[in-house]
């Protein structure tokens, strides 16, 4: 660790971090997948912060949303123009402070971060995947998870920590592997994508297949779907902000202009905006990864999956202690998605708390600066933390 140290008004950056690999399931030992299909070898990418406690009790596990990596917080050389993606939130006296935990992030399965997905080597052909890669779930992910931490030595994970489509990997691992975690944070979640998720989602998907460099798949080695991935992006991102967001943001102001172009220009600060997310999306992050990993998305169904349709019954599984957190102006995730998730859980005598955190920024807020949540945090981890180890070594 490089003493390179930046301070901010939350706490300390955790300097300079290096990006791991873990390679698993080597044939004949591939991993089975929930579609029947076998895949291996499996690398995920990781990051870690921290220090592992001699009791191996103070492990957090963060897991990242769609575009996300583990690149979660500190930087990889000090020349960096930014850090993690939740640095405000993971450092030293930070929400969650690693000078207390110690703190994993993985690339997900079917990300181009770093871990096995279709922009991968195929052994067999090698070549990339492409569209022979196949289709994997959240359940997946979460399962190529646990041989990470199992490689680690960790036997009870203190707390798995996600937003969005990372709380429903933080969801899926409470029942999966209950005997595993000691508390789930789900930020900004649902246990099933709604219609209109699922159907924002596709737009998307049709937008990469719709261009003709993407081939099917098969555009490695040439030029790639830029124009379907930037207008993928753009449609994605217009579902993390909320309408109060964008009004105060951009309004109806015109972009390095006074009056109308009367073409098909970006005239509106809004539309110059979404271009430049969209076109930014394409420099670092795979056509087919966003393909596979929202359709695992939308395939995800907690209750269906493990309680026969029923929420109580799958939430009946997990042994966790649960802080479930919701923003009033996302509308992808609206709080009563969380809501009923915490009727399930009291239902089941789960301990389960909850709070709504008055925000204007939309989907986006849990990974924006926040004092409520970063106080949150703090308290549930150390609640959880003096609790598994019988109150000692507390804080």
């Amino acid at each position: 660790m490089s003493e390179y140290i930046e301070h901010d008004k939350n706490g300390v950056s955790v300097g300079v971090v290096e990006k791991k690999f873990f390679t698993f399931a080597k044939p004949p030992d591939e991993i089975c997948l929930e579609s029947g299909a076998k895949l291996g070898p499996v690398t995920l990418a990781y990051e870690t912060y921290g220090t592992l406690n001699e009791d191996k009790n103070n492990a957090i596990l963060i897991c990242h949303a769609l575009s996300g990596d583990s690149h979660v917080a500190g930087y990889y050389a000090p020349s960096d123009p930014k850090p993690g993606w939740w640095d405000i939130m993971v450092g030293p006296g930070k929400g969650i402070d690693t000078d207390r935990y110690f703190v994993v992030c993985s690339n997900i399965l079917g990300s181009c971060k770093g871990s096995t997905g279709p922009c991968s080597i195929n052994p067999k052909t090698n070549r990339p995947y492409g569209l022979d890669f196949p289709v994997i779930t959240i359940g997946d992910m979460v399962k190529a998870q646990k041989r990470l931490i199992d490689h680690l030595g960790i036997k009870k994970i203190l707390s798995i920590i996600g937003g969005s489509i990372g709380g429903m990997q933080a969801l899926e691992w409470s029942v999966r592997y209950p005997e595993a975690v000691a508390s789930t944070v789900a930020l900004a979640t649902a246990t099933r994508h709604s219609a209109l998720a699922i159907a924002f989602n596709e737009v998307a998907r049709q937008a990469i297949m719709a261009d003709p460099s993407w081939k099917g798949g098969n555009y490695y080695g040439g030029p790639g779907p830029d124009t379907g991935l930037t207008v993928a992006r753009m449609i994605g991102h217009i579902t993390y902000l909320s309408e109060e967001a964008m009004r105060e943001k951009f309004g109806r102001r015109l972009q390095g202009r006074e009056k109308f172009s009367f073409r098909f220009d970006a005239d509106f600060q809004v539309e110059s905006y979404l271009r430049h997310q969209g076109s930014k999306f394409v420099e670092r992050f795979d056509a087919n990864s966003f393909l596979y990993v929202t359709k695992a998305a939308d395939y995800y169904d907690l209750p269906g999956q493990h309680g026969s349709g029923s929420l109580v019954h799958a939430f009946a599984k997990a042994r966790a202690k649960f802080l479930v957190v919701s923003f009033t102006s996302d509308w992808l995730y609206p709080t009563r998605h969380s809501r009923t998730m915490v009727q399930a859980l009291k239902k089941c005598g789960r301990d389960v708390s909850f709070c709504e955190i008055e925000a204007k920024w939309g989907h986006d807020a849990f990974l924006l600066p926040n004092d409520r949540l970063a106080g949150l945090l703090r308290g549930f981890l150390a609640r959880v933390f003096f609790d598994e180890s019988n109150g000692k070594n507390a804080f």
